[in-house]
């Protein structure tokens, strides 16, 4: 909310206010009587006018600084802002097959590696405030949890919900790219993007890796692709006979080179992340190349005030008036 007056110069006149006060109550301006002596005057009790007077003309001054600040024509204005910008369409593809469970290296609180690309989503999604963004997840099948959309508090919910062994076990990558695409596939933005996040080597689904790419190609569809999790041996936790879960040490192999051709045939580019804090920093990669031009216009809206400085100076200077001439005799008696 924004507040201004539409004359500010005429906030002069309230310097004159002192002034009419002084004399209104200065003595030098008001006809004297001569007596012989004031002495006996001194000892009448004070009325109960004289007492009030000195509130009158606070009433009388309060009134007229009401005035001149409707004068002044006081305004609210509530101020608006129009964004002009291509926005982008972005799918985030993410990986939540059985080895998203492992803990890598070098993440915070030992979180698995789908706590961490959770997070780090999480994240960009809030950097992303004018843009349409969607979510599947897949392991050896693609599931869309959010189509793309502006509702961005939605999309963080089912980014929350993400856990493993919602879908059969497996690694479909070809068919969770065709997915996103075919989520991209109606879209009118100029700009739009697919954010492929894996940890693992196709293994499932009908469409190949490399088959789905071309189709992004096709659309003008940049596909950035993410390698997660360490080359050496992670945490991986199994399920003893008796049901308690302990972790063992292993290796988990993932394709680099099929993400990097698909990135690399689509005009986007191919990420390795080891731990938590890469993962980070590709993401704020990421979120750096794909900013466009945003324009701003702002306006205000004004809405004049000054009939409620009017109304109310006026009452206080009616009351001083009929309190002034009714009560304390200056007409009636």
């Amino acid at each position: 909310m924004i507040f201004r007056f539409a004359h500010p110069w005429l906030l002069l006149s309230l310097l004159l206010i002192p002034v009419w006060f002084w004399i209104r109550t200065s003595s030098r301006f008001h006809t004297a009587l001569n007596y012989p002596s004031l002495s006996f005057l001194k000892e009448l009790p004070v009325s109960t006018g004289r007492k009030i007077t000195p509130l009158l003309h606070g009433l009388a001054a309060l009134g007229l600084m009401l005035l001149i600040l409707a004068l002044a024509r006081p305004q609210t204005g509530l101020q608006r802002r129009e964004v002009t910008t291509d926005t982008l369409d972005i799918v985030l593809a993410l990986d939540t097959s059985t080895s998203m469970e492992a803990i890598d290296p070098g993440n915070e609180d030992d979180r698995n590696r789908l706590d961490a690309v959770k997070e780090v989503a999480k994240t960009f999604v809030d950097s992303r405030e004018v843009d349409r963004m969607g979510l599947i997840s897949f392991a050896a099948m693609p599931f869309t949890k959010c189509p793309p959309t502006l509702d961005h508090d939605w999309l963080q919910d089912r980014i929350a919900e993400l856990r493993t062994g919602e879908l059969p076990d497996g690694t479909a990558i070809g068919n969770a790219l065709a997915s996103a695409v075919n989520r991209l596939r109606d879209s009118e933005t100029t700009s739009k993007i697919i954010i492929l996040l894996s940890d693992g080597v196709n293994s499932a689904g009908d469409i190949a890796p490399l088959d789905a790419a071309p189709l992004a190609k096709e659309l003008g569809i940049r596909v950035y692709t993410i390698a997660a999790g360490s080359d050496g041996p992670v945490r991986v936790p199994v399920q003893t006979m008796f049901g308690k879960t302990v972790y063992r040490r292993t290796r988990i192999p993932v394709d680099t080179e099929t993400l990097s051709r698909i990135a690399s045939m689509t005009g986007g580019r191919f990420f390795r992340a080891e731990d938590e804090e890469e993962l980070e920093n590709v993401f704020a990669e990421i979120d750096e190349l794909e900013r466009t031009e945003i324009e701003l216009t702002e306006y205000t809206l004004y809405t004049e005030q000054f009939m409620w400085f009017a109304i109310s100076g006026l009452l206080l200077l009616v009351t001083e008036r009929l309190l002034s001439s009714a009560r304390f005799g200056r007409v009636l008696s």
